[in-house]
This record gives structure tokens, sequence and C-alpha cells, in this order.
């Protein structure tokens, strides 16, 4: 309780000393508990139990079943108006709906303890809105009472409550929303299912990299392994997939493709549903409910764009997702990842083959398939986003994320040789070679980013080309979109500059074909220590600087992120090694630094330098925080935490000013 609420661990548990009173003495004494609104749905009423002839323990042990409070209105009306007016002035003094416990003694009320009550998110919204409407509370003082993450699970589809569930198993809730689909036990089903339309729950014991390509397949991932740190969850939540992590009682059988939960066997094709809300595991195909945003939701995130001063834009892959994010109130893209467009089953090979090309002209080659996959996306997500500015980051492919495994690949060369395939078993043969090639020790820090844009010019500039055809196409349609260039993994001023010159020798020649031009600026993506600390010299050549926290976390503590959460990162967040996972809550001491150490030195050189800043932490209060400190033109956040974004963006503006307003005073 205390690490989750972050107590610290040496401060003591209060004991206050109270008169005692009885419920139990006779028919006119009793027990009970009463909230002054409703904790579940916010609604403005005296909600409770009663219990006559009773002591508290009876109604928290569950010894017995009490009666509703509104019972008491036939019985003992006049306690009910009591405890009604009783609410109403402690509610109104501590501006919280309360939760109290009182004792009926002989007909005399006493009242025990009230305490703020805790309630469920759409509670919460509800009632924060209707203080602040009531004039209890300011609008401000609203804002401040959400904690951003609760609203997380309003935003995803849930599970209908009217619907009849078969609960099989129940692991640790680690992305939220529901997912119904049938049962696979392998990456490369679950693709081959996704081909066809077909809705999947990808099953494993654990997963690693080598199985992106089926979670990104996947409706919904499952594992019997792993924390809610776990690859899976990190994943997961990433792509805004549900997960569930940690689903012991389940035992899997790979080989005859089947799952066991006690008495029970599934197999490969049968239906499930998960809910990573809460974790549950559930037999067959369960009705899932869209989110629908409440009158006092959207009330709130209409002030949280009042008293925020950043933008919030979203990260963003493909066209859908940036039409949910313009429903959300995404004002921008702050970084469409162009390598992940082609994670979808039908694209990755071609990315393969470009990655695999010996020369330029299989590159080409490769490339002029991809060619109108990008621009049909590029247009979806302009058209998206019209008015707004769209922030694009040039290819970045992380090797060992597209190129099939040497594991499996040797498995195959085998059954080919098996089987006599002589043709098959040397294009293998083949492949395996070039594969080992081109295999990295740490693809992390591999050849990607603006190295393979140096060494392979041709597909940067085959990128801006379709990124400046496809918003001059928009325009003559009266469409109007700003999109913008990142280039990434940047670590010397010099591979900024090259960049920038391939960049804009492609776009001058669109705008002279076109017959028509516009302002495209080209900018660094920081996630590097050192782009951090010479940002004076990256910013003589980019337009913005946009800092990527989850890559800048990586390399600043040498954590690979699978590694570190999946074997010793709880170990340190335990025994206090780390206060919190740096890739949760923002390191303002290490990473924070660099990050303030590339803005000052950048607008040493650059006064007017817009900054963005995107990454897991954009959600994170404290982090959004620092964000705001450091006077972020915005922060982008992944499609679903955009509501949660915004009232963390209005959170730190709404503090920085009481805390101005403090040192004035003072």
């Amino acid at each position: 309780y205390r690490r989750i609420h972050k107590i610290p661990d040496n401060l003591g548990t209060a004991v206050t000393v109270q008169q005692m009173v009885f419920g139990n003495l006779g028919p006119s004494s009793g027990t009970g508990i009463a909230f002054s609104r409703s904790p579940s749905t916010g609604e403005k009423r005296l909600y409770g139990e009663f219990m006559f002839q009773a002591q508290g323990e009876d109604i928290v042990a569950g010894i017995r079943t009490p009666d509703p409070l509104y019972t008491l209105k036939d019985k003992k009306p006049g306690l009910l108006e009591d405890l009604q007016r009783n609410a109403t002035i402690l509610e109104n003094h501590y501006k919280d709906v309360q939760d109290i416990e009182f004792t009926v003694e002989e007909g005399n009320l006493y009242l025990l303890q009230t305490r703020a009550a805790k309630r469920t998110a759409q509670a919460g919204i509800k009632i924060a809105v209707e203080l602040a409407e009531e004039g209890i509370i300011s609008k401000e003082e609203a804002l401040l009472r959400i904690e951003p993450s609760y609203i997380r699970p309003l935003l995803k589809h849930t599970i209908d409550p009217n619907g009849c569930v078969d609960v099989i198993a129940n692991g640790l809730g680690a992305s939220s929303g529901a997912a119904t689909g049938i049962i696979v036990f392998d990456p490369e089903e679950a693709e081959r299912h996704h081909r066809t339309g077909q809705p999947a729950i990808l099953v494993r014991s654990e997963t690693t990299p080598e199985d992106i390509h089926g979670m990104v397949a996947s409706d919904g991932i499952l594992t019997t392994r792993g924390g809610v740190t776990s690859h899976a969850a990190v994943v997961a939540r990433d792509l805004g997939k549900p997960c569930v992590v940690g689903c012991e009682s389940i035992k899997i059988n790979y080989g005859q493709k089947q799952l066991h939960v006690n008495d029970l066997t599934l197999i490969e094709g049968d239906t499930i549903t998960i809910c990573g809300s809460s974790g549950r595991v559930i037999r067959g195909e369960i009705p899932l409910v869209a989110p629908v945003f409440s009158r006092e939701f959207l009330t709130l995130l209409h002030w949280a764009d009042e008293f925020k001063t950043m933008g919030v834009y979203c990260s963003v892959n493909s066209p859908k997702e940036a039409r949910i994010s313009r429903s959300m109130g995404a004002e921008g893209v702050g970084l469409c990842r162009t390598e992940q467009m082609f994670m979808e089953p039908h694209r990755m090979p071609y990315v393969t083959k470009m990655i695999l090309a010996r020369n330029i002209w299989e590159r080409k080659q490769a490339l002029s398939n991809l060619i109108p996959m990008q621009k049909e996306d590029f247009l979806g997500i302009f058209r998206s986003m019209e008015g707004k500015k769209v922030n694009v980051r040039l290819l970045d492919p992380p090797l060992h994320e597209f190129l099939p495994s040497q594991e499996a690949l040797a498995l195959e060369i085998e059954r080919a040789r098996v089987a006599m395939n002589v043709k098959e078993m040397e294009e293998k043969e083949k492949l395996l070679k070039r594969i080992k090639i081109l295999h990295e020790s740490n693809p992390a820090f591999g050849h990607r980013g603006c190295r393979m844009g140096i060494t392979y010019p041709e597909i940067y500039e085959i990128q801006a080309r379709i990124i400046a055809y496809a918003a001059l196409e928009l325009k003559k349609e009266k469409v109007y979109v700003y999109p913008q260039i990142i280039v990434p993994l940047l670590s010397h001023s010099n591979e900024m500059k090259e960049v920038r010159e391939t960049v804009t020798k492609a776009l001058e020649e669109v705008f002279a074909a076109m017959g028509d031009r516009i302002e495209i600026p080209i900018g660094a993506f920081l996630e590097i220590p050192r782009a951090c600390i010479t940002a004076h010299k990256i910013a003589n050549y980019a337009d913005f600087f946009i800092f990527g926290t989850n890559d800048l976390t990586s390399s600043a503590f040498a954590f690979s992120r699978d590694d570190a959460e999946g074997k010793y990162l709880a170990y340190y967040l335990d025994h206090k090694v780390l206060p919190e996972n740096p890739f949760v809550v923002l390191d303002q001491e290490g990473v924070g630094e660099l990050i303030s150490i590339g803005i000052n030195k950048g607008k040493k050189v650059k006064p007017g330098l817009s900054i963005g800043i995107c990454g897991e932490h954009t959600s994170d209060p404290s982090s959004v925080e620092f964000m705001q400190e450091n006077h972020m033109e915005f922060i982008s956040c992944l499609p679903h935490l955009v509501p949660a974004g915004k009232i963390a963006a209005a959170q730190a503006a709404i503090k920085a000013k009481m805390l101005q307003n403090k040192k004035d005073t003072d």
C-alpha cells in the first residue's frame, strides 16, 4: 500500500483514542457506513449500509449481511435525516466526498470517523466536476484531484458488465482494455490469422523481441509468466493492446497446441476473452463495450485545455491511430514512427528485403514496393491531422525486429534437407549467411537510424519525397497540413548536417517537379547522451528538437529495458537501489539533467528553438511537471493516453502557477 501510494516507509501510523460506544445494546442501536455521494457512480445521494444490533467489525468482517442505508427511511427516518445533514456539513467542510463510520447507541447518533472516500475513476471525475460546478472547489482543484493513470481504463473497450462470464484463470492486468479472439501459440500463426481478419489472442509462456510481429498482429496477449514490467506488458502498453501476464495457473503444451488450467483443456482455435484491466481470462466470446465519455469527463478535458500551456500531441504509426488520436483531442502528431508502419504482416517482407539488399539496385527495388504503402499512410495521417503539425521520424528499424531468427531459419534448412528439397535448402542457406553477416551484438545501438540514412541515402531521399508529395497533393485539395521531418539516433552534429543536406535536396526536387512548395522543417531527435551534451552544435543544422525519453533512459542508464525489467530492476526497486522505475517515472537527476543541458545549449544557438518530447513518461504527473518547468512546446502520448496527458499537462501548469504565486507573495 505504501509503495503504491508513495508513502515513505519511515513514517509511523497514527493511533486515535475514542470514547467507546455500542451498537449492540438493543433494537434501537446499530452501526453503519455512509458515503456523502456514491463512490461507484458519483451520484449525489447518501449511500451506504446499516446493521441493527451490531458493532462496526460485524460489517467489515462480513459476518452478517447489512441493509442498504435507504431502508432507514421507513424504520428510522429521523436517523437518516441526521446522517444526511451531517454528511453534507462534513463534505462542505472538507470539500470532498466523505466516507463516514457511525454507531447508533440507544437512539443517539455518534460519528466515529470521516475521511475522503475511495472512489472509482468514473465516480472521481463526476464528483470533482460537480463539486466545482456547485462552487465547493475551483476548476483547478477539480483537475488536481484526478490521477491521470486512473482514467486509462475509461478509454478502452471493456467487458459488458451485463454479460455472463466463465472466468477460467486470473493473472495480472498489464495493459488495460479487453479483447476476444481465438487462441494461437505461435507469432507466425497470429500473423496468418491477422491477414484473414480473424481476431487472435497470442498465448505464450513469455514473449521476446522475436515475437514482436505476432504481438502486432494479435488483438490481445496472454502470458503465463512475468510481471507488469515484463517484455509482454511493456510492448502491449506501447501497442495499446490488452494484456494479461503472470497467469501461472495456465500450463501450455506447445507440441499439442493446448493450454491446461485445472481440469479444463483448450486447443488452438478455441475462443477466449482477456481483460487487461482486471487480469481475468474468460472462456468464450464476451460482448465488449466501447468507451463512452460522460458529460463530466468531457467537461474536465475542456477545463484541462483552459489551463494547460503545453500542447498534447500523439505518437502514431497509422492513419487509424491518427483518427483515434484526433477524436481523443490530440493537437498534432509528436512522433510518427515510419518503421512501425511496416509491422503489418503483408508489409514486413519488403522491409526485410530492403535490409537484406546487397547493393543499391536491390535496395531501390525493395523500396519501390514500399513507396505506395507509405504514401497511402501519410495521406491518411495528414488528412486526419488537417491544420496540425505532423512530426515524421525517418526510418529507424532495429534489425532484429525485421529479420528472421537464425534459429528458426536453421530449422527450416534442416527440414528442407530431410525432405530433399535442394532448391529451398540452398535459398535458405544463402539467406542465413546474409543474416549472419548483418547480425549485431547490440541491435539497439546498431546500424539503424541516421546511420542507415547516411550509408544508404536513397532510403531517406525516398521518404522525404513521399512526405512532400503527399502534403502537396493534399494542398491541391485545400487540405492543409504541416509536416516536419525528424532525424533519429543522432550522436554527432555531422550526422545531422549530412542527413539535412540529403533531405533538403530531395524536397527541393519535389517542389520543382510539382511547381509548388510548402515549409517542411527538419529537426533532431535527441535520444543519446552525446547528442544532448553537444546540442549546441546539432542546433546549427536543426529547426527543432524532440527528446525521446525511452531510448534516452536506456542509453543514460546503459539498461536494456527488456533485460532490466525482466531480471534485476524489480530487485533494485524492492531494495531501494532506485527510487522509481526510470522507464515509467523520468529520472530527473540524470536523464532530466541531460534534457536540460540539451535545451539550454540548443537555445543558446537558436533562442526560438521549438522543443518537444515523447515517450512513456509523458503521462506520468511528476515527469510532466519537469517538462512544464523546462518549457516544452508539446508532449506526445500514445493515442489512448492523450486525455491522461491533457490532465497531467493541466496539473503541471496549475502547480507551476501556484508555485510562482507563492514566490511572488514571499
